[in-house]
């Protein structure tokens, strides 16, 4: 069995950094998706809002570089559990586990992008901006 997920989106605010207690701390981050869903009827389209979080190295990616708008690819696998609430009621949670990650576009064409509509070509996919390569956790 396998349990695969490859999403590309852009995140809806800039990476929630938490790093835990304890003999050897770990960076955690979490972060929302913004991952385009395309209708079949009148080609409309809508968006998916896929929670997620990052561990370690991978985590302190975010944390340098995991800002609201940068559009990314992302790999990892699905991850569910529950929690009680304050409130005695049992909480169930659906994340994705990312363990790589990739911009999914350059600085420039990040800023050129937010003026035209979603629907352009990804001609320069997974370009990685000036100077970022040498600190990639992957």
């Amino acid at each position: 069995m396998v349990n695969r997920v490859i999403l590309m989106g852009r995140m809806t605010k800039d990476a929630d950094i938490r790093n835990t207690q304890g003999e050897k701390p770990t960076t955690v981050a979490r972060l929302t998706l913004a991952v385009d869903r395309r209708y079949k009827k009148d080609a409309d389209q809508g968006a998916d809002f896929i929670s997620c979080v990052a561990f370690g190295k991978t985590a302190e990616f975010f944390e340098k570089y995991g800002k609201k708008g940068t559009k990314l690819v992302v790999e990892g696998r699905i991850q569910t559990g529950s929690y009680t609430n304050k409130d005695g009621n049992k909480v169930y949670t659906t994340d994705v586990v990312i363990e790589q990650a990739s911009f999914a576009e350059s600085k420039a064409s990040a800023s050129s992008d937010n003026a035209q509509p979603q629907e352009k070509a990804t001609d320069n996919f997974v370009n990685i901006p000036e100077g970022v390569a040498n600190e990639l956790p992957f």
